[in-house]
């Protein structure tokens, strides 16, 4: 006879545990305490087996009919229940362990593997970081869309708005790792477009004139400060490459005979290792720089400790004590000033201007067909680029640029 709740508030305590069956297998058990045990009784396999389904009155009647239908639809698609729910308790152990910032880290590691610079995995790492505890301590299965919103408000209250918009674009890749891997189901973050604050574009303060080029460069010849810092701004310009590719320069990199710096796959943005022919200006300049730092480690260390590389803000900070403003110059600006003067002088190929730059090409198979070509052209350019910026320093005049030449 199925059971009631009346039955089932009424039964009072015995000095031996006792059973009130309900159908199915469903039964209640009676402690000596006083307490009522939900119990389902099931065969599988051949072997008969009891589970818990929880206590009255925290579990009524109907919630224990309901588990029990659970457990007997899993045995009709044979499944054994206890061992579900043993697994299904072991993956909420997991999940629980496996927070954002865990996630996070082990996808960082992975792009480390597959050959992420270590500076951009260190940024990466700062930007995970920005999203705060409230999401990093958070197992990644209970993480909502609010939370990452919240968080993100946090930032863009402080005017952050490109940071904020780089934190969302890592978390959703964190997430659909997470989805990769088994871990969730859903990116919380796949319908978050729009809800940011769109940055205005920024762009790198750089000077393009010559007459105004001439004028930094004495600047730069005329700095009072570190000396290192002094020979990081004049090799600057006749090399050309991002700030993060200088600074983290190391001596193992630099081919004197040769003449050649070849920058390795995990400092270079495009994931490919790129190389830089060097002029007389720049060799003498690095061998200015080899009799103070080198002839192991960086080229340019910190002033703290040899084993890191200058801070990134350390040619910027070199700039302003020069007298130019941010909107005026940074490290940045002498790729500009270099694009800008080698394609007005119509004297070299966009594509070696484009491979000294070290700048991706859209079309990867037009990338794999150029990495090996126009070197000899970019050695060429890159001694004419020197003498050039040594006609700029020193004054002299600068004639109009000619049609350009064959390559």
């Amino acid at each position: 006879m199925p059971l009631t709740d009346f039955a089932i508030k009424n039964a009072r305590a015995r000095s031996k545990p006792y059973k009130l069956g309900d159908y199915g297998g469903l039964f209640i058990q009676v402690q000596p305490t006083g307490s009522k045990l939900w119990r389902l009784k099931y065969r599988i396999e051949g072997k008969a087996k009891v589970i818990a389904l929880g206590a009255y009155p925290a579990v009524p009647l109907l919630m224990a009919r309901q588990r029990r239908d659970e457990a007997r639809a899993q045995l009709a698609q044979g499944q054994d229940p206890a061992r579900e729910r043993m697994l299904a308790k072991y993956r909420e152990i997991a999940s629980s362990q496996d927070t954002f910032a865990k996630v996070a880290q082990e996808f960082i590691d992975k792009r480390r593997l597959e050959g992420m610079s270590e500076g951009t995995a260190k940024k990466c790492e700062y930007y995970i970081s920005r999203l705060g505890s409230a999401v990093g301590r958070l197992p990644i299965t209970k993480i909502a869309t609010i939370d990452v919103l919240v968080a993100l408000r946090k930032i863009e209250a402080k005017r952050n708005y490109e940071t904020a918009r780089r934190v969302l674009q890592l978390a959703g890749r964190v997430f659909r790792y997470a989805v990769a891997t088994a871990r969730i189901a859903v990116d919380p973050t796949r319908d978050m477009r729009g809800a940011l604050i769109t940055p205005r574009p920024k762009h790198y303060g750089a000077i393009v004139e010559p007459k105004r080029a001439g004028d930094l460069l004495r600047a730069i010849d005329g700095y009072v400060g570190q000396e290192i810092t002094r020979l990081a701004l004049r090799l600057s310009p006749h090399v050309f490459v991002r700030p993060g590719e200088l600074r983290r320069a190391e001596w193992r990199e630099i081919d004197f005979d040769q003449a050649i710096w070849t920058i390795p796959i995990e400092k270079m943005k495009m994931r490919r290792p790129h190389y830089v022919p060097l002029s007389r200006q720049s060799l003498e300049i690095l061998r200015e720089l080899h009799k103070i730092t080198g002839p192991f480690g960086h080229v340019f260390p910190s002033i703290r400790t040899s084993l890191r590389p200058m801070s990134e803000n350390t040619i910027n900070a070199g700039l302003r004590r020069l007298g130019f403003s941010g909107d005026e110059m940074t490290a940045h600006g002498f790729r500009a000033l270099a694009s800008t003067l080698l394609n007005e002088s119509r004297k070299w190929s966009a594509d070696a201007i484009e491979r000294a730059l070290a700048h991706g090409d859209a079309n990867r198979v037009r990338a794999a067909y150029h990495r090996g070509t126009h070197w000899d052209e970019r050695v060429e350019m890159a001694q004419w680029w020197s003498d050039h910026l040594d006609v700029l320093r020193d004054g002299g005049t600068v004639l109009p640029f000619g049609k350009k030449t064959g390559t």
